[in-house]
């Protein structure tokens, strides 16, 4: 008997402690595992870019803030950058003193991101730096970034003017200032479309707006464009397509097209958030991130006010898609699943927020040397007209000749 209750005793304490060391394995299981490593994010704010930001905002639903244990780290930097460089600069490299962190993308890349990209290095060279839509030239950004992504400012040159040309537009107005002006991305571009307009025939038109980073401000900015589309669509008249390199400026030309007349092919970074619900007065809250719910909203209310055919998009945005598509590319790279400038991965990683939209893209190549850039790369996706549809536009071979001009 006694053996039997000492047997009996055993067999409970070895089940006991089983039964504890098969609770702490489940609840280890359960526990989410601390991160190995860190993105940094850094995106402008919601009043100068939203869609960049909202980018941010998704890469933190997927894989979690930082904060909380997650693995991106979000920043901002201020909106008159022209003016606080340090800060934004300060901003940027800060993130490299995460010993944890991995790779650092700033979208859009404004100026001084190269600085930061250098600091960055000299702390931690094993940092991977990425440019989303750099401001800087692009033999500067070059020399800091690890990767650099652009709208393809050159085939759009050439592909904003044929499909205004293909839509029966017969001016084409470019709104601008000095300062976008003198980087070469834009100027470039500028000299591609007035050349097309030449050889299409049309009329191109450069005009002037106030800087949303000078002492005007957003609003001054704004009530600048508000103020003078009716002069201009009565100057250029209805078949006139507008365009303009400032985000801030998109919604008062757009509200102002509506009504009185006039294109608008895209946006300089195109989005179906980009100016449309301002414009339009609609609420796309319910819709959020969902961009085939967004588009078929704005789409249904640009038709309602008469301007199908008229307006036009990319159907995903390219702010949103660059900031969540480049940290997706990074983890894939730093996962080791992916190769940093393999062109095929890095599209993958914008597909994964692009479902059938069409891109197109090719590396950067000095329009003075010929030689091509290994590490920055152009892209652009087609144009969505709305109330018409698709134009094709990734599927058209631009001319050769066009990537000579400058």
């Amino acid at each position: 008997m006694k053996k039997t209750l000492a047997l009996v005793l055993c067999f409970v304490l070895v089940s006991g402690f089983a039964f504890a060391a098969g609770t702490q394995e489940t609840a280890a299981a359960a526990k989410p595992a601390a991160q190995a490593f860190h993105i940094g994010v850094v995106t402008g704010t919601v009043s100068q870019s939203e869609d960049d930001l909202r980018g941010a905002e998704r890469l933190i639903e997927e894989y979690g803030s930082v904060s909380t244990g997650g693995m991106i780290q979000h920043v901002t930097y201020p909106d008159n950058f022209m003016d606080e460089a340090e800060t934004t600069i300060s901003v940027i490299s800060g993130l490299a003193d995460d010993p944890l962190m991995k790779a650092i993308i700033v979208n859009q890349a404004i100026p001084g991101t190269t600085e930061a990209f250098r600091r960055v290095k000299e702390k931690r060279s094993d940092v991977l730096c990425i440019a989303g839509e750099a401001h800087e030239d692009p033999g500067v950004i070059q020399s800091a970034a690890d990767l650099a992504v652009n709208n393809d400012f050159v085939a759009r040159g050439y592909l904003i003017i044929r499909t205004a040309h293909e839509l029966g537009c017969d001016t084409f107005v470019h709104i601008s200032f000095p300062r976008h002006l003198s980087y070469e991305t834009m100027s470039r571009r500028v000299a591609i479309m007035r050349a097309t307009c030449q050889e299409l025939g049309m009329k191109f038109v450069l005009e002037t707006a106030p800087d949303p980073t000078s002492d005007v401000g957003v609003a001054g900015a704004q009530q600048y464009i508000l103020e003078k589309v009716p002069a201009w669509i009565e100057t250029y008249g209805q078949k006139a397509a507008f365009f303009c390199t400032n985000d801030a400026h998109t919604e008062p030309l757009l509200k102002q097209l509506l009504t009185y007349g006039g294109y608008f092919i895209e946006a300089d970074l195109p989005s179906p958030l980009m100016g449309y619900p301002g414009a339009l007065g609609i609420d796309l809250s319910a819709e959020a991130g969902d961009f085939t719910a967004i588009l078929k909203k704005v789409e249904a209310s640009i038709v309602a006010k008469g301007g199908a055919g008229r307006f036009g998009t990319w159907a995903f945005s390219y702010g949103y898609t660059s900031t969540a598509g480049l940290g997706q590319h990074a983890i894939n790279v730093v996962k080791g699943e992916s190769e940093l400038l393999k062109l095929s991965d890095l599209m993958k990683a914008y597909g994964k927020y692009t479902p059938n939209a069409k891109w197109n893209g090719s590396f950067y190549s000095d329009v003075n040397t010929g030689v091509r850039a290994k590490n920055h790369v152009l892209i652009y996706q087609d144009t969505y007209m709305m109330g018409k549809g698709y134009m094709g536009n990734a599927d058209i071979v631009v001319p050769d000749k066009y990537f000579a001009i400058k």
